[in-house]
Protein backbone atom coordinates (compact mmCIF):
# COMPACT_ATOMS: atom_id res chain seq x y z
CA UNK A 1 0.00 0.00 0.00
CA UNK A 2 1.45 3.69 -1.02
CA UNK A 3 -0.02 6.92 0.76
CA UNK A 4 1.50 10.18 0.49
CA UNK A 5 3.56 9.24 3.10
CA UNK A 6 5.36 6.65 1.21
CA UNK A 7 5.09 2.74 1.84
CA UNK A 8 2.68 1.97 4.33
CA UNK A 9 4.03 -0.35 7.15
CA UNK A 10 2.79 -3.61 6.25
CA UNK A 11 1.37 -3.68 10.00
CA UNK A 12 -1.30 -0.68 9.02
CA UNK A 13 -1.86 -2.10 5.65
CA UNK A 14 -5.79 -0.96 5.10
CA UNK A 15 -5.86 1.36 8.36
CA UNK A 16 -4.01 4.73 6.81
CA UNK A 17 -6.73 7.16 6.01
CA UNK A 18 -5.47 9.98 3.86
CA UNK A 19 -7.30 12.87 2.08
CA UNK A 20 -8.27 10.94 -1.00
CA UNK A 21 -9.46 8.30 0.86
CA UNK A 22 -13.56 8.91 1.59
CA UNK A 23 -13.26 7.82 5.07
CA UNK A 24 -11.20 11.03 6.20
CA UNK A 25 -14.00 13.76 5.85
CA UNK A 26 -15.64 11.51 9.17
CA UNK A 27 -11.83 11.31 10.61
CA UNK A 28 -10.12 14.47 10.11
CA UNK A 29 -11.56 16.28 12.86
CA UNK A 30 -12.71 16.64 16.37
CA UNK A 31 -16.37 17.83 17.77
CA UNK A 32 -15.39 21.78 17.48
CA UNK A 33 -12.14 21.44 15.67
CA UNK A 34 -11.35 21.06 11.86
CA UNK A 35 -8.68 19.49 10.86
CA UNK A 36 -6.76 18.50 8.02
CA UNK A 37 -4.20 16.07 9.11
CA UNK A 38 -1.93 14.18 6.53
CA UNK A 39 -3.47 10.90 7.59
CA UNK A 40 -5.15 9.42 9.92
CA UNK A 41 -4.17 6.05 11.79
CA UNK A 42 -7.36 3.34 12.22
CA UNK A 43 -5.76 1.24 15.31
CA UNK A 44 -7.03 -1.98 15.81
CA UNK A 45 -4.12 -3.52 18.72
CA UNK A 46 -1.35 -1.78 20.95
CA UNK A 47 0.80 -3.12 17.89
CA UNK A 48 -0.90 -0.74 15.16
CA UNK A 49 -0.13 1.91 17.86
CA UNK A 50 3.67 1.31 17.96
CA UNK A 51 3.87 0.93 14.26
CA UNK A 52 1.75 4.72 13.82
CA UNK A 53 4.34 5.83 16.58
CA UNK A 54 7.20 4.55 14.42
CA UNK A 55 6.07 5.82 11.54
CA UNK A 56 5.04 9.69 12.80
CA UNK A 57 9.11 9.58 13.82
CA UNK A 58 10.23 8.21 10.07
CA UNK A 59 8.45 11.32 8.57
CA UNK A 60 8.98 13.61 11.33
CA UNK A 61 5.43 14.30 11.74
CA UNK A 62 3.08 16.01 14.41
CA UNK A 63 1.29 13.72 16.31
CA UNK A 64 -2.61 14.02 17.48
CA UNK A 65 -3.74 10.71 19.76
CA UNK A 66 -7.91 10.43 19.33
CA UNK A 67 -9.83 8.07 21.77
CA UNK A 68 -12.56 9.04 19.63
CA UNK A 69 -14.82 11.14 21.66
CA UNK A 70 -16.02 15.28 21.80
CA UNK A 71 -12.16 16.66 21.91
CA UNK A 72 -13.30 19.84 22.95
CA UNK A 73 -9.33 21.36 22.98
CA UNK A 74 -8.69 20.39 19.39
CA UNK A 75 -5.56 18.66 20.20
CA UNK A 76 -7.24 15.37 18.93
CA UNK A 77 -6.43 16.53 15.39
CA UNK A 78 -3.95 18.75 13.65
CA UNK A 79 -2.54 20.23 9.98
CA UNK A 80 -0.07 18.21 8.14
CA UNK A 81 0.56 15.55 10.74
CA UNK A 82 -0.86 12.10 11.79
CA UNK A 83 -3.70 11.45 14.02
CA UNK A 84 -4.02 7.82 15.68
CA UNK A 85 -7.58 7.03 16.23
CA UNK A 86 -8.32 4.91 18.67
CA UNK A 87 -12.14 4.18 18.51
CA UNK A 88 -12.00 0.62 16.56
CA UNK A 89 -10.49 -0.22 20.28
CA UNK A 90 -13.62 -0.18 21.97
CA UNK A 91 -13.80 -3.55 24.05
CA UNK A 92 -15.25 -3.27 27.39
CA UNK A 93 -15.05 -6.57 29.86
CA UNK A 94 -16.08 -7.55 33.42
CA UNK A 95 -12.80 -8.48 34.76
CA UNK A 96 -14.14 -9.40 38.22
CA UNK A 97 -17.85 -9.10 39.12
CA UNK A 98 -16.97 -9.34 43.16
CA UNK A 99 -14.53 -7.07 42.89
CA UNK A 100 -16.50 -4.84 40.58
CA UNK A 101 -13.12 -4.58 38.48
CA UNK A 102 -13.61 -3.67 34.28
CA UNK A 103 -11.66 -3.36 31.72
CA UNK A 104 -12.25 -0.50 29.22
CA UNK A 105 -10.07 -0.28 25.86
CA UNK A 106 -9.74 3.98 25.61
CA UNK A 107 -11.60 3.82 22.34
CA UNK A 108 -14.54 3.63 23.75
CA UNK A 109 -16.95 6.06 24.58
CA UNK A 110 -18.97 6.13 27.62
CA UNK A 111 -22.53 5.18 26.09
CA UNK A 112 -20.51 2.02 25.09
CA UNK A 113 -19.28 1.11 28.50
CA UNK A 114 -22.88 2.21 30.10
CA UNK A 115 -24.51 -0.22 27.60
CA UNK A 116 -21.92 -3.01 28.45
CA UNK A 117 -22.26 -2.75 32.29
CA UNK A 118 -25.66 -2.32 32.64
CA UNK A 119 -26.24 -5.60 32.18
CA UNK A 120 -24.29 -6.67 35.72
CA UNK A 121 -25.71 -3.70 37.09
CA UNK A 122 -22.38 -1.72 37.25
CA UNK A 123 -21.54 1.85 36.04
CA UNK A 124 -18.75 4.06 35.68
CA UNK A 125 -19.36 7.78 36.59
CA UNK A 126 -17.63 9.65 33.21
CA UNK A 127 -18.75 12.61 31.79
CA UNK A 128 -21.97 14.02 31.11
CA UNK A 129 -22.29 12.99 27.59
CA UNK A 130 -22.30 9.43 26.22
CA UNK A 131 -20.21 10.39 22.88
CA UNK A 132 -17.06 11.37 25.29
CA UNK A 133 -14.27 9.00 24.50
CA UNK A 134 -12.70 7.27 27.35
CA UNK A 135 -8.97 7.31 26.45
CA UNK A 136 -9.12 11.43 26.79
CA UNK A 137 -11.20 11.71 29.97
CA UNK A 138 -9.53 8.79 32.25
CA UNK A 139 -6.04 10.16 31.23
CA UNK A 140 -7.32 13.78 32.76
CA UNK A 141 -10.24 13.34 35.59
CA UNK A 142 -13.19 12.46 34.57
CA UNK A 143 -16.37 14.84 36.19
CA UNK A 144 -19.62 13.24 35.77
CA UNK A 145 -23.06 12.54 36.65
CA UNK A 146 -21.85 10.68 39.68
CA UNK A 147 -18.96 12.59 40.85
CA UNK A 148 -20.22 13.52 44.46
CA UNK A 149 -21.04 9.80 44.94
CA UNK A 150 -18.36 8.31 43.26
CA UNK A 151 -15.52 10.70 42.50
CA UNK A 152 -13.49 11.34 39.35
CA UNK A 153 -13.34 8.67 36.85
CA UNK A 154 -9.68 8.38 37.61
CA UNK A 155 -9.61 7.94 41.32
CA UNK A 156 -10.76 4.40 40.42
CA UNK A 157 -8.64 3.64 37.76
CA UNK A 158 -6.37 0.64 38.96
CA UNK A 159 -4.38 -0.06 35.79
CA UNK A 160 -3.25 1.37 32.68
CA UNK A 161 -2.09 -0.51 29.52
CA UNK A 162 -0.42 1.94 27.58
CA UNK A 163 2.12 2.68 24.48
CA UNK A 164 5.36 4.81 25.53
CA UNK A 165 6.74 7.57 22.91
CA UNK A 166 9.71 4.83 22.03
CA UNK A 167 6.96 2.21 21.05
CA UNK A 168 7.47 0.51 24.20
CA UNK A 169 4.67 -1.21 25.52
CA UNK A 170 3.47 -0.93 29.49
CA UNK A 171 1.19 -2.43 32.03
CA UNK A 172 1.36 0.75 34.97
CA UNK A 173 -0.63 -0.60 38.05
CA UNK A 174 0.81 -0.39 42.17
CA UNK A 175 3.29 -3.06 41.73
CA UNK A 176 4.73 -1.93 38.50
CA UNK A 177 5.40 1.41 37.03
CA UNK A 178 3.84 3.51 39.68
CA UNK A 179 5.13 6.60 38.52
CA UNK A 180 3.35 6.05 35.36
CA UNK A 181 0.13 4.69 37.20
CA UNK A 182 0.40 8.41 38.69
CA UNK A 183 0.96 10.74 35.88
CA UNK A 184 -1.57 8.91 33.87
CA UNK A 185 -4.63 9.34 36.40
CA UNK A 186 -4.84 12.92 35.49
CA UNK A 187 -2.03 14.14 32.98
CA UNK A 188 -1.57 11.06 30.91
CA UNK A 189 -1.49 12.57 27.42
CA UNK A 190 2.15 13.79 27.82
CA UNK A 191 3.75 10.93 28.95
CA UNK A 192 2.16 7.72 26.62
CA UNK A 193 -0.76 6.43 24.84
CA UNK A 194 -3.31 4.61 26.98
CA UNK A 195 -4.59 1.46 24.84
CA UNK A 196 -6.71 0.19 27.99
CA UNK A 197 -8.08 0.85 31.23
CA UNK A 198 -8.66 -1.34 34.37
CA UNK A 199 -11.58 0.50 36.71
CA UNK A 200 -13.46 -0.23 39.61
CA UNK A 201 -16.78 -0.14 38.89
CA UNK A 202 -19.87 0.69 41.56
CA UNK A 203 -22.69 -0.65 41.92
CA UNK A 204 -25.85 0.96 40.55
CA UNK A 205 -28.68 0.23 38.19
CA UNK A 206 -30.81 3.45 38.09
CA UNK A 207 -30.76 6.95 39.59
CA UNK A 208 -32.99 10.09 40.28
CA UNK A 209 -32.98 12.29 37.46
CA UNK A 210 -34.74 16.28 37.55
CA UNK A 211 -34.66 19.36 36.16
CA UNK A 212 -35.22 22.20 37.40
CA UNK A 213 -35.60 26.05 36.28
CA UNK A 214 -34.36 29.10 38.64
CA UNK A 215 -34.65 32.83 37.64
CA UNK A 216 -31.07 34.03 38.66
CA UNK A 217 -31.18 37.57 40.15
CA UNK A 218 -28.55 40.28 39.59
CA UNK A 219 -26.44 39.54 42.60
CA UNK A 220 -26.04 35.97 42.17
CA UNK A 221 -27.80 35.01 45.71
CA UNK A 222 -29.34 32.27 43.65
CA UNK A 223 -26.05 30.81 42.52
CA UNK A 224 -24.68 30.83 46.26
CA UNK A 225 -28.11 29.49 47.58
CA UNK A 226 -27.13 26.43 44.93
CA UNK A 227 -24.24 26.09 45.93
CA UNK A 228 -25.16 25.66 49.95
CA UNK A 229 -27.49 23.47 49.66
CA UNK A 230 -25.46 21.01 47.42
CA UNK A 231 -22.60 21.20 49.95
CA UNK A 232 -25.02 20.01 52.98
CA UNK A 233 -26.52 17.63 50.70
CA UNK A 234 -26.09 13.91 50.49
CA UNK A 235 -23.53 12.67 48.07
CA UNK A 236 -25.48 10.98 45.94
CA UNK A 237 -26.56 14.29 44.39
CA UNK A 238 -24.50 15.15 41.71
CA UNK A 239 -25.55 18.78 40.19
CA UNK A 240 -25.02 20.68 36.59
CA UNK A 241 -26.30 24.50 36.31
CA UNK A 242 -26.11 26.13 32.81
CA UNK A 243 -26.62 29.86 32.86
CA UNK A 244 -28.86 31.35 29.81
CA UNK A 245 -29.92 35.06 29.26
CA UNK A 246 -31.32 35.82 26.14
CA UNK A 247 -31.01 39.11 26.43
CA UNK A 248 -32.72 39.67 29.82
CA UNK A 249 -32.24 38.07 33.09
CA UNK A 250 -30.51 35.40 33.88
CA UNK A 251 -32.23 31.54 34.00
CA UNK A 252 -30.12 28.49 35.72
CA UNK A 253 -31.17 25.05 34.08
CA UNK A 254 -30.30 22.79 36.28
CA UNK A 255 -29.70 19.07 36.35
CA UNK A 256 -30.06 17.02 39.09
CA UNK A 257 -28.43 12.93 39.16
CA UNK A 258 -29.37 10.84 42.56
CA UNK A 259 -27.13 7.72 42.84
CA UNK A 260 -30.19 5.67 44.16
CA UNK A 261 -33.40 4.10 42.43
CA UNK A 262 -35.11 4.47 46.07
CA UNK A 263 -38.23 7.72 45.40
CA UNK A 264 -37.81 9.10 49.05
CA UNK A 265 -33.89 8.92 48.59
CA UNK A 266 -34.48 10.76 45.65
CA UNK A 267 -36.72 13.03 47.00
CA UNK A 268 -34.86 14.25 49.91
CA UNK A 269 -31.90 15.05 47.87
CA UNK A 270 -33.38 17.16 45.29
CA UNK A 271 -36.06 18.98 47.75
CA UNK A 272 -34.10 21.62 49.08
CA UNK A 273 -33.27 23.25 45.81
CA UNK A 274 -36.54 23.77 44.71
CA UNK A 275 -35.97 26.47 47.97
CA UNK A 276 -32.88 28.14 46.53
CA UNK A 277 -34.96 30.81 44.53
CA UNK A 278 -37.99 31.30 42.02
CA UNK A 279 -38.08 27.47 40.62
CA UNK A 280 -39.68 25.55 38.61
CA UNK A 281 -39.61 21.42 38.69
CA UNK A 282 -39.43 20.65 34.83
CA UNK A 283 -39.54 16.87 35.66
CA UNK A 284 -38.42 14.11 37.76
CA UNK A 285 -37.94 10.51 37.39
CA UNK A 286 -36.43 7.46 37.96
CA UNK A 287 -33.95 6.15 34.78
CA UNK A 288 -31.40 3.84 34.12
CA UNK A 289 -27.88 4.91 33.98
CA UNK A 290 -27.03 4.24 30.79
CA UNK A 291 -30.30 6.52 30.14
CA UNK A 292 -28.01 9.62 31.15
CA UNK A 293 -24.78 8.56 29.00
CA UNK A 294 -26.96 7.36 25.83
CA UNK A 295 -26.19 5.79 22.75
CA UNK A 296 -27.99 8.16 20.93
CA UNK A 297 -25.47 10.39 21.57
CA UNK A 298 -23.22 9.00 19.75
CA UNK A 299 -22.25 10.44 16.18
CA UNK A 300 -19.34 11.35 13.65
CA UNK A 301 -17.21 14.41 15.28
CA UNK A 302 -16.81 16.75 11.75
CA UNK A 303 -16.08 20.44 13.75
CA UNK A 304 -19.70 20.79 13.72
CA UNK A 305 -19.58 22.55 17.00
CA UNK A 306 -17.18 25.82 16.63
CA UNK A 307 -16.30 26.87 20.30
CA UNK A 308 -13.98 28.72 22.26
CA UNK A 309 -14.02 27.39 25.83
CA UNK A 310 -12.03 27.91 29.40
CA UNK A 311 -12.55 26.99 33.00
CA UNK A 312 -11.81 27.39 36.34
CA UNK A 313 -12.72 25.76 40.27
CA UNK A 314 -13.60 27.87 43.20
CA UNK A 315 -13.31 26.74 46.69
CA UNK A 316 -16.55 29.37 47.39
CA UNK A 317 -19.56 30.76 45.59
CA UNK A 318 -19.00 34.49 47.47
CA UNK A 319 -20.98 37.39 46.36
CA UNK A 320 -18.08 38.91 44.32
CA UNK A 321 -18.21 35.14 42.30
CA UNK A 322 -21.76 35.19 41.97
CA UNK A 323 -21.73 38.20 40.59
CA UNK A 324 -18.71 37.61 38.04
CA UNK A 325 -21.01 34.92 36.89
CA UNK A 326 -23.99 36.97 36.24
CA UNK A 327 -22.30 39.44 34.59
CA UNK A 328 -20.09 36.81 32.56
CA UNK A 329 -23.45 35.54 30.92
CA UNK A 330 -25.30 38.64 29.95
CA UNK A 331 -22.75 40.69 28.72
CA UNK A 332 -22.77 42.20 25.54
CA UNK A 333 -21.05 38.73 24.28
CA UNK A 334 -22.34 36.83 26.69
CA UNK A 335 -20.64 33.44 26.99
CA UNK A 336 -22.21 30.29 28.03
CA UNK A 337 -21.46 29.29 31.80
CA UNK A 338 -21.51 26.10 32.80
CA UNK A 339 -21.05 24.93 36.60
CA UNK A 340 -20.06 21.40 37.99
CA UNK A 341 -20.78 20.50 41.78
CA UNK A 342 -18.02 19.11 42.95
CA UNK A 343 -17.05 18.28 46.73
CA UNK A 344 -18.14 14.47 48.48
CA UNK A 345 -16.17 11.89 47.23
CA UNK A 346 -14.45 13.61 44.33
CA UNK A 347 -12.83 15.62 47.71
CA UNK A 348 -12.08 12.10 49.56
CA UNK A 349 -8.35 11.67 47.96
CA UNK A 350 -5.17 13.19 49.27
CA UNK A 351 -4.20 16.19 46.62
CA UNK A 352 -0.60 14.12 46.01
CA UNK A 353 -2.61 10.72 45.17
CA UNK A 354 -3.25 11.35 41.62
CA UNK A 355 -1.73 13.86 38.97
CA UNK A 356 -5.19 15.40 39.04
CA UNK A 357 -4.40 17.39 42.42
CA UNK A 358 -7.93 19.58 42.82
CA UNK A 359 -9.34 18.38 45.95
CA UNK A 360 -10.56 21.21 48.00
CA UNK A 361 -12.21 23.05 45.58
CA UNK A 362 -16.60 22.63 45.44
CA UNK A 363 -17.71 23.80 41.90
CA UNK A 364 -16.06 24.05 38.05
CA UNK A 365 -17.03 26.38 36.08
CA UNK A 366 -17.21 26.15 32.56
CA UNK A 367 -17.27 29.10 30.30
CA UNK A 368 -17.51 28.75 26.75
CA UNK A 369 -18.78 31.20 23.27
CA UNK A 370 -19.96 30.15 19.59
CA UNK A 371 -19.45 31.89 16.64
CA UNK A 372 -19.74 35.06 15.83
CA UNK A 373 -18.61 35.52 19.36
CA UNK A 374 -14.63 34.32 19.25
CA UNK A 375 -11.90 33.98 21.64
CA UNK A 376 -11.82 37.51 22.33
CA UNK A 377 -15.52 37.23 23.81
CA UNK A 378 -15.00 34.75 25.87
CA UNK A 379 -11.76 36.86 27.07
CA UNK A 380 -13.82 39.18 28.31
CA UNK A 381 -16.11 37.39 29.44
CA UNK A 382 -13.81 35.36 31.78
CA UNK A 383 -12.20 38.12 32.86
CA UNK A 384 -14.48 39.16 35.69
CA UNK A 385 -14.43 35.39 36.87
CA UNK A 386 -10.83 34.46 36.54
CA UNK A 387 -9.39 36.20 39.77
CA UNK A 388 -11.79 33.87 41.74
CA UNK A 389 -10.33 30.95 40.27
CA UNK A 390 -8.57 28.52 42.06
CA UNK A 391 -7.05 25.88 39.69
CA UNK A 392 -8.53 24.48 36.24
CA UNK A 393 -9.71 20.69 34.64
CA UNK A 394 -7.02 20.34 31.82
CA UNK A 395 -10.40 18.97 29.63
CA UNK A 396 -12.09 21.89 29.60
CA UNK A 397 -9.69 24.46 27.79
CA UNK A 398 -9.89 24.97 23.73
CA UNK A 399 -6.18 26.78 23.99
CA UNK A 400 -4.07 24.71 26.21
CA UNK A 401 -0.70 26.31 27.09
CA UNK A 402 1.78 26.89 29.75
CA UNK A 403 -1.01 29.01 32.27
CA UNK A 404 -3.19 26.02 31.51
CA UNK A 405 -0.64 23.81 32.75
CA UNK A 406 0.06 25.99 35.87
CA UNK A 407 -3.16 26.31 36.95
CA UNK A 408 -4.06 22.75 36.00
CA UNK A 409 -1.13 21.31 37.63
CA UNK A 410 -0.54 23.49 40.81
CA UNK A 411 2.91 23.45 42.37
CA UNK A 412 4.37 20.03 43.44
CA UNK A 413 2.05 18.23 41.35
CA UNK A 414 3.39 20.35 38.26
CA UNK A 415 6.83 19.63 38.61
CA UNK A 416 5.94 16.32 39.47
CA UNK A 417 4.31 15.67 36.06
CA UNK A 418 6.94 18.07 34.36
CA UNK A 419 9.21 15.60 35.39
CA UNK A 420 7.82 12.27 34.44
CA UNK A 421 6.64 14.30 30.77
CA UNK A 422 10.27 14.31 30.21
CA UNK A 423 10.86 11.40 31.35
CA UNK A 424 8.53 9.32 29.49
CA UNK A 425 9.06 11.42 26.55
CA UNK A 426 12.36 12.99 26.41
CA UNK A 427 11.58 14.10 22.62
CA UNK A 428 8.01 15.99 23.13
CA UNK A 429 6.60 13.82 20.97
CA UNK A 430 2.99 13.66 22.56
CA UNK A 431 3.59 17.38 23.40
CA UNK A 432 3.86 18.56 19.62
CA UNK A 433 1.19 21.74 19.49
CA UNK A 434 -1.99 20.97 17.55
CA UNK A 435 -2.16 22.76 14.38
CA UNK A 436 -5.52 24.90 13.86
Amino acid sequence: MTTSLGEAPAALAGKIVTPGDRRYALLRSTYTTTGRPAAVVLAESADDVVAALRLAREQHLPLAVRSGGHGLSGSATNNGGLVIDLSAMRRVDVLDRTARLVRVEAGARWAQVAQALAPHGLAISSGDHGNVGVGGLATAGGIGWLVRHYGLTVDHVRAVEAVLPDGTQVRADPATEPDLLWVMRGAGAGAGIAVAFEIEAVELSDVGFAQLVARVDPAGETLRRWEAVVAEAPRELSTAVMLSSNGAEPLAFITAVVASGNPSSIQRAVQPLLGIGDVTLQQAHIVSYPDLVSPAHLHPNVGQMPSQTTNGLITEMTPDVARALVAASTGSAPALVQMRSLGGAANDPDPAATAYAHRHQQTLIVASTFPPHGRQALSAAWEAVAPYTDGAYVNFESRPDESTFARAYPGPTGARVSELWKHYDPDGLLRHPAGG
